[in-house]
């Protein structure tokens, strides 16, 4: 399923869902970022997706980092919560979703890089070549957030 992400877009299309999900971001020994590129969008990200039913959101980020990059994590805190009603994610089968993410930090536990249906590349990328990727805002954001050293979750 494609989709597309809108934010402070007044054309947009009026969000007519809203769902939990997760991120996470992880740095290696090295300081690079595990960082994706969606094969839905074509846009690098950091992992993550939504939370299923019967987990937690801690869970759910270590599942999701898993499914889409092969790396086993361990979730250590809260970046922040982004529930930004000026980002809304429309997908091809009509449904247009308000954001509503926890980003998690979490540490490199084990298993290599490895790219699945929904990632056509997995890398651990360094800070600097970051400004260079075609990343969304909310997905910069979360990563400007984890970066900046300060040690209270950002909230919106």
């Amino acid at each position: 399923m494609t989709r597309v992400d809108y934010y402070n877009n007044p054309n947009a299309p009026k969000a007519n869902s809203i769902a939990v999900a997760v991120s996470a971001l992880i740095q290696d020994d090295e300081g690079r970022i595990l960082m994706i590129r969606r094969t839905d969008n074509d846009l690098y990200s950091i992992p993550g997706g939504q939370l299923e039913l019967g987990e937690t959101l801690a869970e759910a980020a270590v599942r999701e980092v898993r499914e889409e990059t092969g790396i086993e994590c361990e979730v250590m805190g809260v970046i922040g919560l982004y529930s930004d009603p000026k980002h809304v994610i429309a997908y091809d089968d009509g449904e247009v979703r308000q954001e509503f993410s926890i980003c998690f930090r979490a540490n490199y536990v084990g298993g290599s890089p490895r790219t699945s249906d929904e990632t056509k590349e997995v890398a651990w990328t360094p800070i600097e070549r970051i400004a260079t990727l075609n990343i969304h805002p909310s997905i910069r954001l979360r990563i400007s957030n984890s970066l900046s050293g300060n040690p209270a979750a950002f909230f919106s």
